[in-house]
């Protein structure tokens, strides 16, 4: 990476950039000189180009307005790019940077709605749910910072948790989803092919876990075979099936799937096994919001209007 970031990719960069503007520069200087010669009748050359029996179109130079306005996009250029940043390395004589710029509205929006999110911070995450203007709040932060994974609508997708049920990896109480929040999940499931055997054992321990939630596409011969071998996973799911929080294992007895209930996609999950991260928002949003926003996932899946009445 050293070959890329040297100071030579700078200057290279700064060189092309300048070298661009002067030739612009030229170009312009060199077309306003050419003359349109006129023939011998007065009549102003064309481009040889005729249509619908007599519309010619004439050689005229380009408009001066136009030309001056080129020249003034090329000073504005070179005025700009001693102001600001552009020039390979050079950060410009105003020293702006973008990310001072971004600096100086986080500081602003702190001074302004930094006392908000402290009142609510102090507030047990419950009675922040369930009030209104918190709430809209946490929506406007979920849509910004976490929609892109769950959806708008927190309804989740294939391989993203469904936040509005009460299907929870790792609890759905309010101190636990703000951990959750805060310091991010990384979720792995190894594959387990090596450890049942062959491929028809695979095959029979999916149908054997398919059967704890009753499921339709459970083969119960193949199931009953795949019982023996489901020790593998026990140690993880339980032997009901019915997971461990502690860990983030999924309860493989209820009808909720993460990467989908079919027999096909059971069996991919065992023989490739899961590897899933939720990056941590502590550093990025301070704990004040996080707050705020913890209280609106928990209201997604909880209702808030009983508590409110309190």
């Amino acid at each position: 990476m050293a070959d890329f970031t040297n100071d030579f990719w700078s200057a290279y960069i700064a060189l092309l950039t300048l070298l661009g503007l002067a030739g612009c520069g030229i170009l312009l200087w060199a077309q306003s000189k050419v003359k349109i010669p006129v023939s011998k009748d007065g009549k102003q050359q064309t481009t040889g180009h005729n249509w619908d029996e007599g519309l010619e179109e004439l050689n005229n130079p380009m408009p001066r307005w136009w030309m001056w306005m080129f020249y003034i996009s090329i000073v504005f250029s070179v005025v700009y790019l001693v102001l600001y940043p552009g020039l390979g390395a050079f950060a410009g004589k105003l020293g702006w940077e973008s990310t001072g710029q971004y600096q100086a509205e986080l500081k602003k929006a702190d001074a302004d709605y930094g006392p908000l999110f402290a009142k609510y911070q102090q507030q047990d995450i419950k009675t922040v749910a369930a009030d209104p203007q918190a709430r809209a709040i946490g929506e406007r932060l979920f849509l910004t910072y976490c929609a892109q994974c769950h959806g708008s609508d927190a309804r989740g997708s294939k391989g993203f948790p469904n936040l509005t049920d009460r299907d929870w990896l790792y609890g759905g109480e309010p101190g636990v989803i703000k951990t959750t929040i805060m310091e991010g999940r990384h979720g792995q499931m190894p594959s387990m092919a090596a450890a049942l055997g062959s491929d028809k054992d695979v095959e029979n321990v999916a149908h054997y876990i398919l059967s704890f939630s009753g499921s339709a596409m459970s083969d119960p011969i193949k199931a009953a075979f795949g019982k023996g071998k489901y020790g593998a996973c026990a140690a993880c799911h339980g032997a009901d099936g019915t997971g461990n929080q502690a860990l983030g294992a999924p309860n493989l007895a209820d009808k909720v799937w993460l990467y989908g209930g079919s027999s096909e996609s059971v069996m991919e999950t065992i023989r490739k096994g899961r590897d899933n991260t939720m990056p941590p928002f502590k550093n990025f949003l301070g704990e004040a919001k996080v707050h705020v926003l913890s209280a609106y996932v928990w209201s997604l899946s909880n209702d808030t209007t009983s508590l409110a009445r309190k």
